[in-house]
């Protein structure tokens, strides 16, 4: 069946048969990443000519980039089918046999969080990845015995945000490691006005390039923003995402001109405010805004970095200068913050 005529899952939530239908199915579609991009179409072309799998890839980076739509157009690009799971999914070792059994000549498997394997889940994969084998203990105690069941040749896709927790025997073991960065605002533009096209949602280009400025490079929240501007355009405008329409609409959702939303602004208030601008430690942040800190440091950290909003030191976080002039604050001699 044609990719683009494929039922959606009906048991998927709406938002997920929305970012399902609006994710590209090939290279070509790819808007951005273009080095990434370009590597894989050389992966793919010389896979496909020697009539071999794909070596195994990892992808990483902030969360929201395309990871998962990446091991999914490799699939498609090979013509073979994607199995997916995660890596707190896979809980004992004979869950990942389990899988790896099931898979066909060629498949691709896409283990998302791949950090989080446990231990004696990549002791099995190892082999697995390497050799193509499964090997099982049968039986216990002096009875037991070890047997190799061979695997097909297939194609172990990761995904992770932590590249640094990825054990350096998983990390070997990858043929291919490619690291996705924050889209540009062409890229962001070209993405929205995609998405609005196959959404059916009549859009001015003013109205596109202010959900792509907001969107943090971040393809996942411009559809995201999308969705809720063209509700509010639905509701107070007619249906037409023009730019005032889409600038009233994420003022209302509280994303601020360069996308920061309300956990990115507690989180430089309290660094600023409470603790004079730092350095302080990720888990007195977490605990002062009531957040987890995989989610500061997995989702937050990484964009105010990336606009140097934060600095990051071995004494803990510390807000800089930007930050504050974003804010509207400044220091005075006594070393406090105050507005402007």
């Amino acid at each position: 069946m044609n990719e683009k005529n494929r039922p959606l899952d009906p048991e998927a939530k709406p938002d997920d048969r929305v970012d399902n239908a609006l994710r590209p199915q090939k290279l070509n579609d790819l808007i951005g990443q273009d080095q990434v991009k370009e590597n894989l179409n050389i992966l793919v072309a010389a896979a496909r000519k020697r009539n071999e799998a794909l070596d195994h890839v990892l992808f990483y980076g902030p969360p929201g980039l395309g990871k998962t739509t990446l091991a999914h157009v490799l699939g498609n690009e090979m013509g073979v089918n994607v199995k997916v799971t995660a890596g707190p999914a896979i809980e004992r070792a004979g869950d990942l046999a389990a899988i790896l059994t099931n898979l066909r000549a060629g498949d691709v498997l896409f283990i998302d969080e791949v950090h989080r394997l446990g231990r004696a889940v990549e002791e099995v994969l190892y082999p697995a990845m390497e050799d193509f084998a499964l090997d099982i203990v049968i039986g216990k105690g002096p009875s037991a015995r070890s047997i190799r069941l061979k695997l097909p040749r297939f194609t172990v896709v990761g995904a992770t945000t932590r590249l640094a927790l990825v054990t350096a025997p998983l990390r070997a073991r990858f043929g291919a490691v490619y690291r996705l960065d924050y889209y540009d605002l062409n890229a962001m533009q070209a993405i929205v006005t995609r998405a609005a096209d196959m959404l059916k949602v009549p859009a001015e280009t003013g109205g596109v390039e202010e959900i792509a400025r907001r969107a943090r490079g971040t393809p996942r929240v411009a559809l995201r923003l999308l969705r809720r501007v063209r509700d509010f355009a639905q509701v107070r405008a007619e249906g037409k995402v023009t730019h005032k329409v889409a600038k009233e609409a994420l003022d209302l959702l509280q994303v601020d001109p360069l996308g920061l939303d309300d956990v990115d602004r507690r989180v430089l208030k309290t660094i600023i405010e409470k603790y004079g601008g730092g350095p302080v430690g990720l888990n007195t942040i977490a605990a002062s805004i009531s957040e987890e800190q995989d989610t500061i440091m997995d989702v937050v950290e990484p964009y105010l970095l990336q606009l140097g909003f934060l600095d990051r030191t071995p004494q803990g976080r510390i807000a800089t200068k930007p930050a504050y002039e974003h804010l509207g604050l400044e220091w005075n001699s006594e070393g406090q913050p105050r507005l402007l």
